[in-house]
C-alpha cells in the first residue's frame, strides 16, 4: 500500500511538472542544455536540474508584474551585487526554487503527513532565503570593501604627501586590494577621467553604501577642491584602525555563539526526525485499532 502511495505521488508530481513545462513553453532538455553549455569550454557544465529551474524562471519572469518603486530598488541592488539578471528574473528564480522543493510535499503527504509539512516549511524558508540573497551579497561585498579601507586610507595619506593626484593615489592601490574594491576603484577612475571628479566620488559612495566609504570620499572631495586634508587623513586612519580592531574582536567572540547555534540546529533536526517517525507509527497503530 505504501509503495502504491509513493508511486502515485511521484507520478502526480512529475505530471504537474510536465503540465507547467507545456504551459510555460519550456524548451526541450537537449536544446536547453546545449545552449546553456555553449561558450563554457573548460568550465563546469550546468546540471540538468539547474537548466530546468533556469528555464522555468525565465518563462515565469515574462509573466510577472512588479511595483515600479520595488522594481527600481531591486534593480539597483542587483547592479550593486553584480548579479546579471532583471528584478523579474530574480523574483521568479526564488519562486521556482521554492516550488521545486514544495512539489515534493505531494508524495510526502501520501507517505508521512508530518514529512509533507516539513517539506512545505523548507520550501517557504528557501523562498525567503533566495529573496534575501541579493541583500546578503551586498552586505558581504560591503564587508570585504570595508576591511580594505584602512589600508586604502593609509596608502592615500602617504601618496598625497608627495603628489596631490587622486587618480594616481587610487590607481597605485587598486591592484593590491580585494576584487570587490578593485572593481569599484576602476569604475571610479574611469568615471573621473571621463566626467566630473566630485560626481564620480559621490557615485562611489552611493554604490558601496558604507559610512566608512563616505569618510574616504569626503576626504578625497576635499583634496579635489584643493583643501589641506593631511590632518583629516591622519585622524581617519586612526579611526579606521580602531574600527578594524573592534571588528576583529567581535568576530573572535562570535565563533563560540555560532558553534552553539549549529549544535542546537543539529539537535532540532534529530528531534524532528524522531517525532516524524514516532508520529507515523502512532498514526498507523491507531488506524489498525479503529
Amino acid at each position: 500500500m505504501i509503495v502504491l502511495q509513493i508511486l502515485i505521488g511521484l507520478f502526480f508530481a512529475v505530471g504537474i511538472g510536465y503540465i507547467l513545462a507545456d504551459l510555460l513553453k519550456v524548451p526541450s532538455m537537449k536544446a536547453t542544455k546545449a545552449a546553456s553549455n555553449l561558450g563554457r569550454k573548460g568550465d563546469k557544465k550546468t546540471s540538468t536540474i539547474e537548466i530546468y529551474l533556469k528555464e522555468f524562471s525565465l518563462k515565469l519572469a515574462e509573466k510577472l508584474k512588479m511595483n515600479e518603486y520595488k522594481r527600481a530598488q531591486l534593480e539597483a541592488d542587483l547592479k550593486t551585487a553584480g548579479m546579471d539578471m532583471t528584478p523579474e528574473q530574480y523574483t521568479a528564480n526564488a519562486i521556482v526554487k521554492a516550488l521545486a522543493i514544495g512539489i515534493l510535499a505531494i508524495p510526502a503527504f501520501l507517505i508521512i503527513k508530518i514529512l509533507g509539512l516539513f517539506i512545505v516549511f523548507v520550501a517557504v524558508v528557501v523562498y525567503f532565503s533566495e529573496s534575501k540573497k541579493v541583500t546578503k551579497m551586498i552586505a558581504e561585498k560591503r564587508k570585504k570593501i570595508e576591511y580594505e579601507l584602512p589600508r586604502l586610507v593609509g596608502s592615500i595619506e602617504k601618496t598625497l604627501k608627495h603628489k596631490k593626484d587622486i587618480i594616481f593615489a587610487l590607481e597605485s592601490f587598486k591592484d593590491t586590494t580585494c576584487p570587490e574594491l578593485k572593481e569599484e576603484l576602476e569604475i571610479t577612475i574611469a568615471d573621473m577621467r571621463s566626467g566630473n571628479g566630485e560626481a564620480a566620488l559621490t557615485r562611489l559612495e552611493s554604490r558601496v553604501g558604507s559610512t566608512m566609504m563616505s569618510d574616504v570620499t569626503r576626504g578625497l572631495i576635499g583634496v579635489f577642491r584643493g583643501n589641506n586634508m593631511s590632518v583629516y587623513w591622519s585622524t581617519t586612519a586612526m579611526k579606521f584602525s580602531d574600527i578594524q580592531r573592534q571588528n576583529l574582536k567581535s568576530q573572535a567572540n562570535a565563533v563560540p555563539r555560532k558553534v552553539r547555534k549549529l549544535s542546537m540546529a543539529l539537535l532540532f533536526c534529530f528531534i524532528l526526525i524522531y517525532v516524524a517517525v514516532l508520529g507515523q507509527v502512532l498514526l498507523t497503530s491507531m488506524g489498525t485499532l479503529f
